[in-house]
């Protein structure tokens, strides 16, 4: 196979679900291009990527891994992504930064429909990417299914570059249909040319045929040779699908077993010669490169023993060891190859490097040499919190480390949020998943020695009243020696419509409350209704100081908050107290296929179904929108990636208060002990 040797620089992220091979992929890669001597295994945890306690006890990749190595004149850097669905923030954020992306796809159209949401990303941002379908030693299915099932979740063309060669169900070769040369696979070893089977002519030139046809709609004279039956040369159909790829117009198929490196070489062939050149990709992105230094951080680490680690694509112009990042001098400039770093003095635009100590820069950011940010580069989203965990330290000396800690964790991890809650008091940690909060949990116990108990959230419930109540009196008389203590009031206690929280007024006439007593009743009312008659905050409710007495000695600011509580507590419990529970405003995206499963998940959530309609830009996918009690929401997210293979997600809103059933109440104040 005849290739043109260039020169240059390539960033190719390795992407696609979880098990697919990316990983293995990335090591087979390193080894045929000789930056390994001995291939990993994912099962044997000795990848070079994954190599933390996290990624080894779970055989998955949990976080960014890059590493670099030369084949065909180009230096190419591979940033093997995160597979997991909970896990695509980390995938996106570096897919803002390179110039390919590879998509490993296993050989079984029953799990095509997981690629959805990715290649969604990728053309919503237009990044070129093309298809390695892996495993084809064990497909379950045939290699045109699952071209079938592609081209179902892909808005651009897919178009395969490679044919299989079966014997007797095994996959023994490929044919290239660029050159339409055969090739038979040899165990880690390069594939060898061979006479194309007389039984694949027929389906080779179907398939070629198919390739020409595509790229000839973006290529006029390539059009006029089909119709007039010339055969194109092959340097002007690689230069088409460069053209092509570089423009996120098609997405190009090859195939291939990792484990055995099948393939792998004519992989790295057609990256050697189509993958876009950095400066294609500052085109693509808009990028106008002068003499300035532009850069961007694909990734935050933190070391046990470099500290703050920033993983950086450089676009313009060039870094030096030493140099400032807007305003940060760096405390060192880096190769990383896994977990292993080599000093570098420089980096030109192109390279993807890691910089140390750069404390204020963040996951995302635009960084320059000079302080200038005329430049912002776009971020990758953040992806809204779908799932929470209240934490606490399994040591309560360790608390006043905690805040620090997870600042350190989420500029790790930006797709992860941390809040105090102002009703529940508790520490919640919002993330996309069990799987992805349990990694965090174990981070802060290994990296920060916080070892945490968990447990889902309290639900924030409220309670309100039916029912109005007047000239409810409350006094408090204290006498101890010296002056007493004197408060006398009566209130009126009313609903209030859902939605206007609180209101107090007064109807004192003659003074027989003085003035300057009232704000105390106030104060002495708001603070019962932070905890009311069920042990929760009290909302919708109005009262009116409407008499009461003082002593001209005895009475204080005190006496008269104490009246009002003792008043507040006797009245609210007679106003017939009843439970509010928050409810979300939820919109479910799925794929049409499961739209029915949805609208029986969300009725049996206690939900109240709005409707559902085609989601925009997603052929195939609908939106269910509709009303979910949050008491319902908090496991709602792994259910529904249960019923949907993992594709589906949802995006939710406070909305309102409704009244919980008179049941469920029951079950919620037994809990609570009726009293929290």
């Amino acid at each position: 196979m005849t290739r043109n040797v260039l020169s240059g620089r390539r960033n190719v992220a390795l992407v696609g679900a979880y098990s697919s091979g990316k990983t293995t992929l990335l090591e087979s890669i390193l080894s045929v291009t000789g930056s390994i001597t001995r291939k990993g295994s994912v099962d044997e945890g000795n990848t070079l990527g994954d190599s933390s306690p996290e990624a080894r006890a779970r055989h998955m990749t949990v976080e960014l891994n890059a590493a670099s190595t030369e084949y065909g004149g180009i230096c190419f850097t591979f940033v093997d992504c995160p597979g997991s669905v909970e896990l695509q923030q980390e995938a996106n954020h570096a897919l803002m930064g390179v110039d390919a992306a590879i998509v490993v796809c296993e050989a079984d159209p029953n799990k095509v429909l997981t690629l959805s949401p990715l290649l969604q990303f990728l053309d919503t941002w237009e990044i070129p990417h093309l298809i390695w379908i892996n495993k084809l030693d064990r497909a379950n299915g045939t290699f045109a299914e699952v071209l079938a099932a592609l081209r179902q979740v892909s808005s651009r063309p897919v178009i395969p570059q490679q044919y299989p060669i079966r014997q007797n169900h095994d996959l023994v070769g490929f044919i290239d249909l660029v050159s339409e040369q055969a090739f038979h696979y040899h165990p880690g070893a390069p594939a060898d040319p061979v006479p194309l089977p007389p039984s694949l002519q027929v389906e080779e030139q179907i398939a070629r045929t198919e390739m020409l046809e595509t790229l000839a709609d973006y290529d006029d004279h390539l059009l006029e040779e089909l119709l007039e039956d010339i055969a194109p040369p092959e340097d002007e159909i690689v230069r088409d699908l460069k053209m092509e790829l570089g423009a996120d117009l098609i997405v190009p198929v090859f195939i291939g077993v990792a484990l055995a490196d099948y393939g792998v070489r004519p992989l790295l062939d057609a990256l050697v010669k189509e993958a876009p050149a950095p400066e294609i990709t500052c085109d693509r992105r808009g990028i106008a490169c002068n003499d300035a230094t532009l850069a961007q951080v694909l990734k935050t680490y933190y070391t046990p023993q470099g500290g703050k680690l920033s993983l950086v694509r450089v676009w313009c112009g060039e870094l030096k060891d030493g140099d400032s990042l807007n305003g940060d001098r760096m405390g060192g400039l880096y190769d990383l190859m896994g977990t292993q770093q080599t000093s570098l003095s420089r980096a030109e635009a192109g390279r993807i490097v890691a910089v140390a100590r750069l404390e204020g820069a963040q996951t995302g950011d635009t960084l320059t040499t000079d302080g200038s940010l005329d430049t912002l580069l776009p971020k990758a989203p953040a992806i809204d919190p779908v799932y929470a965990l209240a934490i606490t330290p399994a040591k309560r000396s360790d608390e006043v480390k905690l805040s620090a800690a997870l600042t350190k964790l989420l500029e790790e991890d930006p797709s992860l949020f941390w809040e105090q809650h102002g009703d529940t008091h508790e520490v919640i940690l919002w993330g996309q998943g069990d799987v992805h909060l349990n990694l965090a949990i174990d981070r802060l116990s290994r990296k920060y020695n916080l070892p945490m108990a968990t447990h889902l959230p309290q639900v924030p419930y409220k309670e309100t009243i039916r029912q109005a109540k007047d000239s409810v009196h409350g006094r408090y008389k204290h006498q101890s020696g010296g002056h007493g203590q004197f408060g006398d009031v009566y209130l009126s206690i009313q609903p209030l419509p859902r939605g206007n929280g609180f209101a107090f007024s007064d109807t004192i006439v003659g003074g027989v409350v003085p003035k300057q007593y009232i704000p105390s009743v106030e104060t002495g009312v708001r603070e019962y209704l932070d905890h009311g008659p069920l042990g929760f905050p009290v909302v919708d409710v109005a009262v009116t100081l409407t008499n009461g007495s003082y002593h001209n000695v005895d009475s204080s600011d005190n006496a008269f908050k104490q009246a009002a509580r003792i008043a507040m507590q006797e009245g609210l419990a007679a106003c017939t107290p009843t439970l509010l529970e928050p409810i979300d405003r939820v919109d479910i995206s799925v794929p049409s296929v499961y739209t029915s499963n949805v609208l029986k998940l969300v009725s049996g959530r206690r939900g109240q179904i709005l409707g559902y309609e085609g989601k925009t830009d997603w052929p195939g996918w609908d939106v269910v929108s509709g009303y979910l009690p949050q008491a319902e929401m908090q496991t709602m997210i792994l259910e529904l990636r249960s019923l949907t293979m993992g594709v589906g997600f949802f995006k939710w809103v406070y909305d309102h208060l409704d009244p919980v059933p008179e049941k469920l109440t029951e079950r919620i104040l037994a809990s609570t002990g009726g009293d929290r």
